[in-house]
Parts: C-alpha cells; structure tokens; sequence
C-alpha cells in the first residue's frame, strides 16, 4: 500500500507542475466475465494459436501520462505508464497488483545532423509488433535502455537501442538445505544466481519496394556479461534474431508478412510464440537451437459492410528445450490459422466471427492440437475494424484435441462459454 500511495503521489505531482491541460492521457484495457459448461469460468485457450475473441479470461489495464515541452525546434517528451493485470474475479479494490510499465523521456531535434531522430532512455515499450487478434507480439525488446532512433538514411529511418534483458539465473554449482514448510523436512536446493543479459536492436525502416510497399529489416543479439557476483563463465550461448516485415498497403485494407530467423534461445523462441524479449539463460539447453518463423496476416475490407482480419502461421525449431521446465531437446513444429469476419450492421452495431485451429508437434514429447469458434454481437464507437470502444456478448465453442489435457478442467476435451468483455483504447 505504501508503494502504491508513492507511485499516486508522484503522478500527482507531475500533473500538477505541469501547465493546464498540456499533458496526454492514453491507455488501454479489457475486462469481462464468462459461464462455462464445464464450471470453470472464463477460458484462455491458446490464444495466440485460435483468436483472442470471447478466450480470455483476465482483465487487463494500461493508464499513461506523457507531456511534450518545447524548447525552440527541440521537443522532449516526459512519459510514464502504469498497468495492471489480475484474473478478473477479483473484488473492487482488490485489483491486483500495479506496475510501473514505462517511464521515460524522448528528445527529437537534439542531434545537429538530423533534426528528426529521436534520442531515448528510461524504460519502454520499444517499437513493438503485434497482430491483434491473436495478442500475439512477435517482436517486443521492450524495456529498460535507451537509443537513437529515425535516423534519416536517404528514405529509411534507422534506429539503434540497447536494452536489459536480464530475466534468468543459472546454477552457481552450489547447493544448500532449504527448510519445507509443508512437510516440515530439509530439501537441497541448487544455489542461482542472476545472468546480466542486454539486447543491441538495430532497424532499418520505410524501405522502398514498389506501389504502397515498404520493407522493415530489424536484428537483435542477446549477449550475456556474467552473474550478479561477476562470474563470467555463462551456460547458455548469445543469440541472434532476424527479422524482415514486407508491409502491403491496399485501397481495401493491408497486408503484412514476416519472416523471422533466431539461433540459441530465439531460435527456440520461433515456435514457442517467443518475441524477442526474455532470452533464456538459465543453462546450455538451448546452445545448439535454430528456428524459423512465417507470419502473414492483415485486415481487408470484403465489401461495404463486410471485414475480415486474419493470421497464418507456420514455425519450426530444431534441438530446443521443450519448456521452461522440462530440459530435454526437442523438434517443435507448429502451424495456426485465425479468421475474424465482421459484419457492420450500423455505425454503433457489428456481429463479429472468428474461427481458429492449431496443431503442434514436438519430436519426442506429446503433440497438440484444437480449434475454437466464437460467435460475438458487439457494439463499438464508430465503423471500422479497429474502432473501440467495444462492447462484446459472445459464445465461444472449445475443441482440445491435444495428447493430453488443456482446457482447465483436465478431464474434458470440450467447452461452450457465454460471455461480456469491453475492450478500449484511447
């Protein structure tokens, strides 16, 4: 509580220091609730493989402050976010846990070379990618570093940051007795310790290709600089991911298709859904991994009153660890197809399909694979795909087909939800 009234106090502050009505409140959120057939509530089935729409089962905030102060051509932009993310069943005024997810400051037209790049440090969202119906970022660095970026090179915008990504610790090759408040025992327990790991991200922008095309090559390498004590003798291997996004502008919509290449732990990110971020260090599991991601999706306009947005999706990665748990080297295949038609009936009233199917294949370990179908009538501020707020009553249907259980209640395979979600951003 004490934190909490800290981070308030301190927002206030700002605001009040700053001229009247000089600074930008923009945010996002999502929150609902849903019944099940099989008792267990709200559902978050592989979404990032079926469709997000009327499959999740957390709310979800993000509330930011930013405020641009001119000095002469100079502009530097103070911004400072807070978010929150809890199960959704929780009580007022027990909303979980806040967080402090970004705060930092953007100064463009301080470079003498270039008045348009950008000079950066604090903590970030940094250039994110993500396709929306799926929640699925397939690129985020974001986080605490800073950069230069939109550099102007003839036409492109290149940028360059260094970013912590100090997430993982690995074994010191130590043990020590812990004791077991549940059955009273001495257990031994590996000692860890904390790997310092950075991303250097470099992007290259704009890109010309030919009518309404451009393209985006972005590389980031992961590199490790030893533990919290200084040991510099690291299990895990640096690694490399590249990325090239071909965007497609059309008269009706458009159209993105990302190819992605990653070695050591981003090549098991490939199909583990991974993003760029979080870089597993913990051991030598994921040294000799490669994989290779392709992405196509996009949002086209069918007719008047017709939109569709879609994702497909096929990644493989070779020699990786099966999960953060479970150590042992694997193949892992993965393919994901996702459709959202839309229907406008009115400025204000929508009837909003998704259908989405999955399998994944691991070549020692069990394989899965399900669908899901949702049904949503929606009511939204304004036309347009993207147009929020919106209003959502929907039935989704669940289909896990896996070799063994992942739907919450373990002992079926099936699950009809009926349920209300807003989502907005502003």
């Amino acid at each position: 509580m004490k934190k909490m009234n800290l981070v308030a106090v301190a927002v206030a502050a700002s605001l009040a220091a700053a001229p009247a009505l000089s600074v930008e409140f923009f945010g996002y959120f999502r929150a609902g609730t849903a019944l099940s057939t099989n008792g267990t509530g709200d559902a978050n089935y592989e979404k990032q493989k079926v469709g997000r729409l009327g499959n999740e089962n957390d709310n979800y905030s993000e509330f930011g402050f930013r405020q641009d102060l001119q000095t002469g051509d100079k502009n530097w932009r103070v911004e400072a976010m807070l978010n929150n993310g809890n199960s959704g069943t929780n009580a007022p005024n027990s909303g979980g846990t806040v967080g402090v997810a970004q705060f930092n400051v953007q100064a463009t037209g301080v470079l003498g070379f270039d008045k348009e790049a950008t000079v950066w440090a604090g903590k970030r969202y940094y250039q994110r990618k993500d396709v929306h119906i799926t929640d699925f970022y397939f690129l985020n660095t974001s986080g605490t570093g800073g950069g230069i970026e939109n550099i102007s090179v003839g036409n492109q915008k290149l940028s360059f940051a260094l970013i912590d990504d100090t997430n993982s610790s690995q074994d010191t090759g130590k043990q020590y007795y812990e004791f077991d408040s549940k059955t009273g025992e001495k257990k031994l327990v590996n000692e860890k310790e904390e790997v310092k790991s950075y991303t250097a991200d470099v992007r290259l922008a704009n890109i010309g290709l030919w009518e309404d095309a451009t393209l985006e090559i972005a590389g980031a390498y992961n590199f490790g600089t030893g533990t919290a004590s200084g040991n510099t003798n690291l299990k895990a291997d640096d690694g490399a991911l590249v990325t090239a996004i071909l965007h497609q502008n059309m008269t009706s919509g458009f159209n993105q298709t990302v190819v992605q290449y990653g070695n050591s732990s981003y090549g098991a990110q490939m199909a583990d859904l991974g993003n760029g971020g979080s870089f597993d260090r913990r051991d030598d599991a994921n040294n000799d991994a490669q994989g290779v991601r392709v992405l196509n999706w996009g949002v086209v306009s069918l007719s008047e009153n017709w939109e569709m947005g879609h994702q497909f999706l096929a990644a493989r990665s070779t020699d990786a660890a099966i999960s953060s748990t479970n150590r042992m080297k694997s193949d892992h295949d993965l393919v994901s197809a996702v459709i959202r038609p839309m229907y406008q009936w009115t400025d204000s009233v929508r009837t909003i399909f998704e259908a989405g199917a999955y399998q994944e294949n691991y070549s020692n370990a069990g394989n899965k694979k399900g669908s899901k179908f949702t049904v949503a009538q929606a009511f939204s501020m304004g036309e347009g795909f993207f147009a929020r707020p919106e209003i959502r009553v929907y039935g989704t249907y669940l289909d896990d087909r896996s070799d063994s259980a992942q739907l919450s209640d373990k002992s079926k395979k099936k699950e009809f939800l009926m349920g209300v979600q807003v989502e907005a951003w502003f």
